[in-house]
């Protein structure tokens, strides 16, 4: 379903870099932040957006491992 897929962590403060029209992503207000606010992540098909060049781009079952960390959950009840 998302062999294609390609996915990218980011500093929160490179959230301003990203061209929306090259990622699955919406805008600013559809991207999920890590539980300290300081990272997030975007995912892409095809080839790697430049803005995304030579960063560490994951596989969907890669992403899922990184997002199950305590860094992403949110444990609140």
């Amino acid at each position: 379903m998302f062999e294609n897929r390609k996915y990218v962590i980011i500093n929160a403060s490179d959230v301003s870099s990203i061209d929306f029209s090259l990622v699955i992503e919406n805008n600013e207000s559809s991207l999920r932040y890590n539980n300290a606010g300081t990272k997030t992540f975007v995912k892409f098909e095809g080839d790697t957006p430049d803005f995304l060049s030579g960063k560490t781009q994951y596989t969907y079952s890669e992403i899922k491992a990184e997002l199950n960390k305590s860094e992403w959950v949110n444990t609140d009840d």
